[in-house]
């Protein structure tokens, strides 16, 4: 009689205006973290021992637009308040915009002049000695499904700053997001509507930090990685079948190294 295969379990885990206002960003973390638990489920996990330090940089994995309230209330849960670099788009919206900017919340001018200011403005936060929120792949994926999938590419703008202030970096996987609003404009519209019926299951984890050494290149795909370990181990926990068959796989992996020795 043949028995079906199972994945791997993920690892064991710890459950748990356009201007920069010299601001706390308490507001918006306690309004998501008071908004969140009416759209879904959320749980939030660390690896064993992580403590989160004043002036570290945290990267996480950007997947919808409901996932930056995601992050935030999950982190508020753990006792942090970070600062977050967002597209200067956001600081145009009424009550949000005014929000960022009150909150010191930093405002990224892709593509333009002003660009570095956002880098000089992160840099001065982590010498505050305030954590800082990033989101290295500077953009949402343009898949339609509500499916997790690993990280995409990240832009160079962590490594730069995780360079040059010398700061720890703490990778940050979420996922469920997705299954509040991805995809159309109409299907993003519905999937908010119906989340607060729905409440699917939402889930954070914070993983150890870590400190980037090597050019930005390497830096950049040692912090992709970190993050992608992250979001795995939260999607693992969702049930997603992206992250399982990635340990699936890693294991399968280990099991022919091992044969081959």
């Amino acid at each position: 009689m043949s028995t079906a295969t199972q994945a791997p379990a993920p690892p064991a885990v710890d459950d748990v205006d356009d201007t920069v206002e010299t601001g706390r960003p308490s507001m918006l973390s306690r309004i998501a973290d008071m908004l969140v638990p009416a759209f879904g489920r959320l749980s939030v996990t660390t690896d064993t021992g992580t403590t989160l330090e004043p002036g570290s940089i945290l990267a996480a994995n950007h997947t919808s637009l409901a996932d930056p309230a995601v992050v935030l209330a999950a982190l508020h849960r753990l006792g942090v308040e970070p600062v977050v670099m967002a597209a200067a788009g956001l600081w145009r919206v009424p009550v949000l915009g005014r929000a960022l900017a009150r909150g010191g919340h930093i405002p990224v001018h892709r593509g333009d002049r002003r660009a570095a200011a956002a880098l000089d403005a992160a840099a001065e936060a982590l010498e505050q000695g305030r954590l800082v929120l990033i989101y290295a792949e500077g953009g949402l994926p343009l898949r339609k499904d509500a499916a997790e999938a690993a990280p995409g590419t990240f832009r160079s703008g962590l490594a730069r700053l995780a360079e040059r202030t010398g700061a720890p970096v703490v990778p940050v996987g979420q996922a469920g997001a997705r299954r509040i609003t991805s995809g159309s404009v109409a299907k993003q519209l519905a999937g908010v509507a119906t989340a607060p019926l729905r409440r699917p299951d939402l889930h954070v984890h914070v993983a150890a930090p870590l400190r980037l050494t090597g050019d930005h290149q390497v830096r950049t795909t040692k912090a992709r990685a970190a993050v992608t370990g992250a979001w795995r181990t939260a999607a693992a926990r969702l049930g997603e079948p992206a992250a399982l068959a990635a340990y699936a796989a890693e294991a399968s992996h280990g099991h022919s190294e091992r044969v081959a020795a």
